[in-house]
């Protein structure tokens, strides 16, 4: 009786800590007045979430995720979940029954959302940790992990894409993974848990996959308390999976494959795998030997390649193989979060640096505690995942955010035991030890230093020619854009959702991959002599052309074809199929009206 009362309020006191640095964080981002939204005003993926939000309010169908407003006339559909849409919509709902502005209420929902986030994703790394290095670890692991979400911005006020919320799911799938053992409901959380994340985005599925091997290999090697956590994650794995393709797949759509959303692929690989694995968890026979085991686990391993490779063999290819080669070149490239380690190493070493070194450090002390003889399950785990996500984090650099978070395990189990040698052997040296492992264990002292050094070897600053006001980032900078009546306008795909959010107008480019009509046409028309440029236009119909002279998508394009109609804009003089807007000469956001054909 006691130990579970004092398990419980061991919990509560976890979330509650979390919580606090939750509420640091958020007033930290407070008092620099919320820049991310007031400046920036988040990513292209955060505003037109915010975008695909509205329109939900706005009455379209939960089924339907066309974006009506960007691409060809009927828009194109995205591949988001609405698993994400729904709790945003309600929290502006509520602040707009309070009587909150659709804009206050708006702001209420950016503010809330990534914080509510933030909380539970401290707690479950802290949760873990204490799994992985007993309860001495728990405030070197609520500071290391408060700071690496902090310094990732991936849970700042203003960012509702979904990344922050299955980095949020993996932590807890993890937790709920190595809380398992005795626990039947902790293994179906775990499972539920890891199929959310997936049906919020395609992106996570190598991390799904890393602990779905975890729960298998409990089978593997652990008899029947290995069985009962394999049984339990497989029937948490497929029961979601089935409920979120029937809340959130319309009727219509069951029978359509699509690899890089929730679809019928992912319910029959997930029926596969998860209820494969509680049965053969559930059979006597099967799990009475170390060998049955094993045979059995790699028939359902054939049973899974089987299913993808007979019926969805177009899943087996690179998620950018029917991406047009130009867009290819153009997005990957070019986009920091898109580059591989070594691209980002040689482009932008200090930002490199950041990414990769708590990942690092991380590895090395899970790869140094396996050496040491240390073989324990929690230790396996960890290592599997964090080896997964250090993987992606290689070949594309956002999986970093996975990465950093999880290293916070190792590193806080890490600092947790100097504190400890501080404590029974007091000496200089070992001072001196716990201060180092604190501060490398801290995400963001290597990425202030990488800066600062990389400053320094380069001599002085060079002054930023494009700061916020002059790169059409702020809302303000779409005021006189918004004035105009309602058109497609001609812009770059980086102007495409900012746009949506600020203005009624519709666009034509955006950066997302299934939107291919849209973005070539946009670089057709950049690219092409101004009297091709002239009969796409209005073949489009397009009334405005939004010009960002400082914004990187534009320069790269009129570098790109010199001679083209985005590169003759820039440098004049004007077609005469349009005409500029006056009050926006000298802005940002030049704007020039098509001249009726």
């Amino acid at each position: 009786m006691y130990a579970a009362e004092n398990a419980a309020s061991g919990w509560r006191r976890d979330l509650a800590w979390a919580f606090v640095t939750a509420f640091i964080a958020l007033a930290i981002s407070a008092g620099g007045g919320f820049r991310a939204m007031t400046e920036g005003n988040g990513d292209n993926d955060s505003l037109l979430r915010l975008v695909q939000v509205r329109d939900l309010l706005a009455g379209q169908d939960w089924f339907d995720l066309h974006q009506y407003r960007m691409g060809p006339k009927g828009g194109f559909i995205m591949h988001w979940s609405r698993l994400v849409d729904a709790p945003l919509a309600a929290l502006i709902t509520v602040a707009e029954t309070f009587g909150f502005s659709s804009s206050a209420a708006e702001t209420f929902a950016k503010i809330v959302w990534p914080t509510l986030i933030y909380a539970p994703t401290v707690f479950f790394l802290v949760r873990a940790t204490r799994r992985f290095g007993g309860e001495l670890t728990t405030l070197p692991a609520l500071v290391v992990a408060a700071a690496a979400l902090f310094f990732l911005a991936i849970c700042e006020p203003g960012n509702i894409d979904h990344h922050n919320v299955q980095l949020m799911l993996v932590a807890a799938s993890l937790h709920f993974l190595l809380a398992a053992p005795g626990r039947q409901s902790a293994a179906i959380l775990s499972g539920a848990c890891a199929a959310s994340t997936l049906a919020i985005g395609m992106e996570t599925a190598p991390l799904v996959a890393a602990i779905g091997l975890c729960a298998a290999g409990e089978f593997l090697l652990r008899d029947n308390h290995g069985a009962n956590v394999a049984r339990g994650f497989g029937l948490g794995f497929a029961g979601i999976s089935a409920a979120v393709f029937a809340a959130t797949v319309a009727p219509a759509a069951w029978s359509t494959a699509a690899c890089d959303s929730f679809s019928l692929v992912q319910l029959v690989l997930a029926a596969v795998s998860g209820l494969g694995l509680t049965v053969m968890a559930s059979i006597d026979a099967v799990r009475s030997s170390p060998l049955r085991r094993s045979v059995a686990l790699c028939l359902l391993g054939l049973a899974v390649i089987a299913a993808i490779t007979l019926l969805f063999p177009q899943c087996l290819r690179s998620p950018y193989n029917d991406l047009d080669p130009r867009l290819r070149s153009l997005w990957l490239d070019n986009v920091s979060e898109a580059q591989s380690f070594l691209q980002l190493a040689l482009e932008k070493p200090a930002t490199a640096i950041g990414a990769y070194a708590t990942p690092l450090i991380g590895l090395a002390l899970v790869l140094r505690s396996l050496m040491r003889g240390d073989h324990r399950r929690e230790v396996c785990i960890v290592g599997t995942l964090l080896a997964a996500a250090f993987a992606v984090s290689v070949w594309q650099v956002r999986g970093a955010n996975f990465s950093i978070a999880l290293a916070v395990i190792p590193l806080g189990s890490w600092v947790a035991r100097w504190r400890e040698n501080v404590r029974t052997a007091p000496s200089a040296k070992v001072t001196v030890a716990m201060i180092m492992a604190w501060l490398v264990s801290l995400n963001g002292v290597w990425s202030v230093s990488a800066a600062s050094i990389s400053t320094f070897a380069g001599g002085k600053a060079k002054p930023i020619a494009s700061s916020l006001r002059y790169t059409c980032e702020a809302p303000g900078d779409y005021a006189m854009l918004a004035t105009q009546p309602a058109t497609t306008v001609l812009a770059v795909s980086n102007l495409g959702s900012p746009i949506l959010v600020h203005t009624q107008h519709r666009v034509l480019a955006g950066p997302y991959h299934r939107n291919v009509k849209g973005n070539l046409l946009v670089l057709d028309t950049f690219s092409s002599p101004s009297a091709e440029a002239e009969r796409i236009v209005r073949d489009q119909h397009v009334g405005l052309i939004a010009l960002c002279r400082a914004d990187a998508e534009t320069s790269y394009l009129a570098g790109l074809a010199p001679n083209g109609f985005l590169a003759t804009l820039m440098k004049g003089p004007l077609p005469s199929w349009l005409e500029p807007v006056a009050a926006s000469m000298g802005k940002p956001l030049e704007l020039y009206r098509v001249k009726p054909g």
